[in-house]
């Protein structure tokens, strides 16, 4: 799978550079971005402008790279998601993901996380 990742201080951005996320690439897509060196203590972003496609298994993949982030104590975000999938990912996920319509939202989405666990861990 091609991608592209740019590294933050508290975030990595991750963005497939293919137009269709299917059974195909959905075990690649879940072994890439879970096992970047990279997130090591660092919330994601995928960034999914390129993709216009995706079936059940792509959805499927997302929502376990979503999910590990999480089960990590980390943040994710989804942005650049056409209305196709967006509407493909609400009905499979939950209201609890974090869809960003624009890389400043989704930024924002993990920041404000990243305080909220530092504040309570700050308070135990």
């Amino acid at each position: 799978m091609k991608f592209k990742i740019d590294t933050k201080e508290k975030i990595v951005v991750f963005c497939p550079e293919e137009t269709v996320l299917d059974a195909n690439l959905s075990d690649d897509f879940v072994a890439t971005a879970t096992a970047l060196p990279e997130l090591e203590g660092r919330n994601l972003i995928l960034d999914m402008t390129l993709v216009q496609k995706i079936d059940a298994k792509g959805v499927e993949a997302i929502l376990t790279v979503y999910q590990r982030m999480y089960d990590n104590n980390l943040s994710c975000a989804i942005t650049g998601l056409n209305n196709t999938l967006t509407a493909e990912l609400k009905s499979a996920g939950d209201d609890m993901l974090n869809l960003a319509p624009t890389m400043a939202e989704a930024i924002d989405l993990v920041m404000m996380e990243e305080l909220e666990r530092e504040l309570l861990n700050g308070l135990e």
